[in-house]
């Protein structure tokens, strides 16, 4: 059992106003594995405070001071990758090796690249219209709150904390109350990077207390929320009487076309990318819509690489997926494989109940269906588990119509050894991030959907600028 943890406000570790425990659940076990404090209003009070206290000091930093922080927080992010690939490996049942290679990684990778974009960004610059003195500054918006989720935590932490520093913002992050060891330990290394005091700090809460909280505050400026659409929608207008900027990442149903054409590892790379980090991610591709003269054939493939599948203890080194992160999700996936068989989609791997030889932890068998419908319920709602739904189509134009048919709009994926056929899908596709042949989609990129998958934009230059206010200004002296 891990020690409990006391608060991170003013640059330093405090006790909470008033001491309510969470028991942290491993999910390969279903036992305690650490035990917080959930903040109240008096601790969420403080948090603000502290950051609003800050504030000007910190916006007054020039952007050089602030870099220099964010390399200083990076350094110490390295130093201690282990402990962080460690501690999402407990709290939300990540294999080692994927916490190693992707969930630790996810942190020193967007922290580099945000060093990089800050470095090159135009913090003043000419509007450019030919107008004399007409300038374009970025500044700091103000205090900030984070509220981040459970399923890639320093993939979505350093995605809202390293640009808000670099922007000139101060904050209070609330990290999901499932998961948040990792962001216990990054608060660690911001402290011994000597990142002023008040211009970071954490509180522990859930949803309805500190989220709530965070969103009506009229001292913060903005949030920066990942998470369920439902979630979303609620701090929207929560945060509606305060008129503050919202920012929302949330659910995705990702279409992966797959054409006839498609090179020999399409289907396996399509499969494999499903059912990593046990299916918990927003940008899945968790439909699959397969050309017909090659529907059997890729049925197939995806058969055998759900049964080369190993589901296992996210502690044992070794390609394998662990367990989802707690028994509500559990049971909602079960939930939904079930409406899946009675609706009448064929199942071709998997199914109910946890894989054989597990009978303890909240793990699920790798799972897919054949012969899909628009219309079944495993198609409509996001599943954020091992599960994967395949249907047939006949033309291009049909692909694209099944694929756009869905409220959500995060990321969708195509197939295709056709270059203008690529070229011309990419654009089609109704989605915020499009990937053909698993590219990558480049260092620094946004990350981020449109419809009910939020409008966020996080990543690089566009992350910072989801901080910062624009002002325009008229007569500037050279």
């Amino acid at each position: 059992m891990i020690e409990k943890r006391d608060f991170y406000i003013d640059g330093k570790w405090v006790a909470p106003a008033r001491a309510r425990d969470y028991a942290v659940i491993d999910p390969a076990t279903e036992e305690p594995c650490a035990v917080i404090s959930l903040g109240d209003a008096a601790d969420t009070e403080a948090a603000v405070a502290a950051a609003k206290a800050a504030g000007p000091a910190w916006a007054a930093t020039a952007p050089e001071e602030r870099i220099a922080c964010v390399e200083r927080i990076l350094a110490n992010y390295q130093a201690r990758y282990e402990e962080m690939a460690q501690a999402m490996s407990l709290e939300m049942g990540a294999p080692i090796d994927l916490a190693r290679s992707e969930q630790a990684g996810a942190g020193t990778w967007h922290i580099e690249n945000f060093i990089k974009a800050a470095k090159d960004f135009q913090w003043i610059h000419p509007l450019g219209d030919g107008t004399p003195g007409a300038m374009i500054a970025y500044e700091p918006i103000g205090v900030v709150g984070l509220i981040t989720p459970w399923n890639w935590p320093m993939n979505q932490v350093t995605l809202k904390v390293i640009p808000a520093l670099i922007a000139g913002c101060t904050m209070v992050l609330k990290p999901s109350e499932e998961a948040p060891l990792s962001s216990l330990l990054f608060a660690e290394m911001i402290h011994d990077a000597g990142v002023p005091a008040g211009v970071f700090n954490l509180v522990n809460g859930d949803g309805m207390g500190v989220g709530s909280q965070l969103s009506t505050h009229p001292d913060i400026q903005m949030i920066s929320f990942t998470g369920s659409t439902r979630a979303g929608k609620a701090i929207s207008i929560a945060a509606a009487e305060t008129l503050k900027r919202v920012v929302l990442e949330l659910g995705g149903k990702g279409a992966n076309l797959v054409f006839a054409d498609c090179d020999e590892k399409a289907v396996k790379r399509g499969v494999r990318h499903l059912f990593e980090n046990s299916g918990q991610s927003c940008n899945a591709p968790s439909r699959m819509l397969v050309e017909r003269s090659y529907y059997e054939t890729a049925l197939e493939i995806a058969a055998q690489t759900a049964a080369e599948t190993r589901v296992g203890n996210p502690r044992e080194e070794g390609r394998h997926i662990g367990p989802v992160i707690n028994q509500s999700q559990f049971d909602k996936i079960q939930g939904l494989i079930e409406s899946g068989i009675k609706e009448g989609a064929r199942l071709i791997a998997g199914g109910l109940g946890r894989p054989e030889g597990l009978n303890k932890g909240y793990y699920v068998r790798p799972t897919i269906f054949a012969d899909c419908t628009p219309e079944m319920t495993i198609v409509r709602e996001e599943i954020f588990g091992p599960v994967l739904s395949i249907m047939p189509f006949d033309s291009e134009e049909e692909a694209v119509a099944l694929a756009n048919d869905t409220p959500y709009g995060l990321t969708n994926y195509l197939q295709t050894q056709d270059p203008a056929r690529t070229n011309r899908l990419l654009r089609k596709l109704d989605a915020g991030m499009v990937v053909a042949n698993g590219k990558s989609r480049g260092a620094g990129a946004p990350f981020g959907g449109v419809k009910s998958s939020g409008r966020a934009r996080e990543g690089g230059r566009w992350g910072i600028e989801e901080f910062c206010d624009v002002k325009s200004i008229g007569g500037w002296s050279e």
